[in-house]
């Protein structure tokens, strides 16, 4: 019987099984670099144009707009169209929870338009404070609660457009009900697709986790491994979190859910499987192979699309049974059976669940967002005041609705390191240079009403289309939209309209750099040591429960471990790529990038480890071995010293786990070598910088 977070592995793998040896390590991969250069700028990033998100984006904004204008006149219909951006959110979860985020995403935007409303009526200072603190309290709370993009902006946006609607205090309730259709009209357009697809989110969840696998298959043997290997492990965290929202009452004992479950399951323990395969072969993988894996992913939605088991056979032929290729393959056969079933019982999954919580804790993700260990406290504190000081400076200078700086400055921001910061600031005040010039021609046409509102629709699902691949393009598309909503609410001389939304661009662009430089630049790369020391500290309780044969896991307690090893896992990952890109520390980062990849893949063995069910008995001298190795680990990562690692004991169900533990030693002892090397050339450099100011002074005196 297999338990929560395992499909049946029976005994210790075999790392010799296959002609690959494993004598050697698999190549580091190399290290992240973000750019600055004219491919940041102008490329396209990989992925798929959101034409389902822009087509939702453009029927809601238009249908909004259009029905509020009817029923309440032109003037502040524009309301309508900012609430109708609820669409935006949450496109990717299961429309039974959707129903209920959306409706707080749609209450977030109406207190948004209720309290810009509220300030513009009272003061222009009022604006200025009431826009800083809806885009540090919308950052603070989208962070916490993993509200996926846009995230906070348009929460900026919502707050920042709806100060320069007419109208004193006694408006405020009006403008609040108006966003609130706006925001109903986006909420039914994003549940719509739950009367003909009502599944859909779950089954694209499950299959993009497959076909990151077929991904990483690919990248055996390649310089890409390490990447291929992150991306796997979040798509399969992202199908376990979206299938858990999925597990509504009367839809978890259905046997489609079942059937989900289990193909989630095993993904999860091919892509385990996968890890170990590709810390030993050092050559591709067949692409059989990876083929077989993304037909597992067509077939997930579409079972008839579903490969054949026995079509891996040819590749099995020859290898020992415990081989870890033959796991591998063999575990991919067994999914291609569970892909299969329409309407059947599985035995295996029959009135299971997934061992967590449907609904995530949102009072104790606000307060732990808090703690001084995570980045979205200073996130949050970065984006209040700088979006606060920006409206502030440009209200100062007397520049006439200073919103458009708050908004610009708040677009910059969400670059989330220095570099990327730089790119979206040049980016964004390009875009708006050339979409000003667009909407400003438009206004000039004199255009009727409704021809502004299926304009300014149209503006907004482009803007959704385009701005995933190329931030640019998306500011050019977006600028119209915005200046279409505002002029309707508070016409006058187009020229200068568009000529102040330029200045405002600039000046926002420069102040959102200036926030990213002052306030908290080095945050990301302070906390990577931490959060090198919590995946050590994981792996360490991964692979000491996993030994230890004399205390039963649980079902409960290995999915519970296999699914904060994962978070750790992928934490590490973003903190480092975010550290990178902090400046000036990222030279100090960037020798750490060894110690990351060491580090993950020691983390992703221990989660392999959790699928041995009857591992190698091992002795409790050999537990304590291991446990002092991986506490020396983190001491030293902690004190930022050499470490003194000792002999490792011999694990003959995990042999790869010593290699990646003395690789990572090596590793730290490298990057404290490369540190102290550093702290010396300072210190000469302060010397000799001391030394020439004395000799100046003594020229002086003479």
């Amino acid at each position: 019987m297999r338990d929560q977070a395992s499909t049946g592995s029976t005994g210790p793998l075999d790392a010799g099984g296959s002609s690959h040896k494993g004598a050697e390590r698999a190549a580091v991969a190399a290290r992240p670099r973000p750019r600055m250069d004219l491919s940041a700028l102008f490329g396209l990033e990989s992925g798929r144009w959101a034409w389902t998100t822009g087509a939702k984006a453009t029927i809601a904004m238009t249908s909004s707009f259009a029905l509020a204008s009817w029923l309440f006149g032109p003037d502040t219909a524009g309301l309508a169209a900012l609430g109708s951006m609820s669409v935006l959110y949450e496109k990717k979860t299961p429309y039974a929870y959707r129903a209920g985020a959306l409706s707080l995403i749609g209450l977030g935007f109406v207190v948004s338009v209720a309290f810009g409303s509220l300030a513009a009526a009272l003061s222009p200072w009022a604006s200025v404070a009431a826009i800083g603190l809806t885009a540090g309290i919308a950052t603070w709370v989208c962070a916490a609660w993993r509200v996926d993009k846009p995230g906070p902006m348009f929460f900026v946006l919502v707050c920042a457009i709806s100060t320069v609607f007419p109208g004193d205090v006694s408006q405020v309730p009006l403008h609040a009900l108006i966003a609130a259709l706006g925001a109903a009209i986006g909420w039914a357009v994003s549940m719509s697709g739950a009367l003909t697809r009502a599944r859909h989110p779950e089954q694209q969840a499950v299959a993009a986790a497959y076909r990151k696998l077929a991904d990483l298959l690919r990248a055996v043997g390649t310089p890409d491994l390490d990447h291929a290997l992150h991306d796997a492990s979040v798509a399969v965290a992202d199908a376990w979190r979206i299938l858990l929202l999925a597990q509504t009452r009367g839809y978890r004992a259905s046997p489609e859910a079942a059937r989900l479950r289990s193909l989630l399951r095993w993904v999860s323990d091919i892509h385990l499987a996968a890890t170990q395969v590709c810390m030993v072969r050092l050559t591709s993988m067949p692409e059989e192979a990876a083929a077989f894996a993304d037909r597992l992913a067509d077939a997930v939605a579409d079972p008839a699309l579903a490969p054949d088991p026995d079509g891996l056979d040819e590749l099995r032929r020859g290898m020992r049974p415990k081989s870890l290729e033959a796991r591998l393959y063999g575990r991919m056969a067994r999914a291609a059976h569970v892909v299969r079933r329409v309407g059947e019982e599985d035995p295996d999954e029959s009135g299971r669940t997934l061992d967590d919580s449907r609904y995530p804790a949102l009072a104790e993700a606000l307060r732990t967002s808090l703690s001084s260990d995570s980045l979205v406290r200073p996130t949050a504190l970065r984006m209040w005041i700088t979006i606060t000081a920006a409206g502030a400076f440009a209200l100062a200078l007397g520049l006439e609705n200073s919103y458009w700086v708050g908004i610009t400055a708040a677009s910059v921001l969400q670059g989330g390191s220095m570099v990327l910061t730089l790119n979206r600031s040049v980016q964004r005040s390009l875009g708006t240079l050339v979409g000003v010039a667009l909407g400003a021609l438009l206004l000039l046409l004199n255009p009727p009403f409704a021809v502004v509102v299926v304009l300014a629709g149209l503006f907004q699902g482009l803007t959704q289309v385009v701005i995933g691949r190329n931030f640019f393009i998306g500011s050019v598309v977006m600028t119209p939209m915005a200046l279409l909503l505002a002029y309707t609410a508070a016409p006058g001389p187009i020229l200068d309209i568009a000529g102040i939304r330029v200045l405002d661009t600039v000046l926002g662009s420069l102040i959102g750099m200036a926030g990213a430089m002052l306030l908290w630049r080095r945050a990301s790369a302070t906390r990577l040591p931490q959060a090198i020391t919590d995946v050590l500290e994981d792996a360490r309780q991964c692979v000491l429960e996993a030994l230890d044969l004399d205390t039963p896991m649980t079902p409960a307690r290995r999915y519970e471990l296999r699914r904060d090893m994962r978070a750790s896992l992928v934490n590490l990952r973003g903190v480092y790529d975010s550290a990178i890109g902090d400046v000036p520390r990222a030279d100090a980062t960037r020798p750490l990038w060894p110690v990351v990849v060491a580090t993950q893949r020691t983390g992703y063995l221990a989660l392999s480890a959790l699928a041995l069910e009857r591992p190698d008995p091992v002795g409790t001298i050999t537990l304590q071995r291991v446990d002092l190795a991986f506490r020396e680990l983190i001491s030293s990562m902690e004190e930022r010293r050499t470490p003194r690692l000792g002999a490792l004991p011999r694990l003959p169900s995990y042999p790869r786990i010593n290699m990646e533990l003395r690789a990572l030693s090596s590793a730290m002892a490298s990057a404290v070598a490369e540190d102290e090397r550093a702290a010396r050339l300072e210190d000469e450099r302060r010397a000799q910088k001391e030394q020439r100011r004395a000799q100046r002074d003594l020229d002086a005196d003479l």
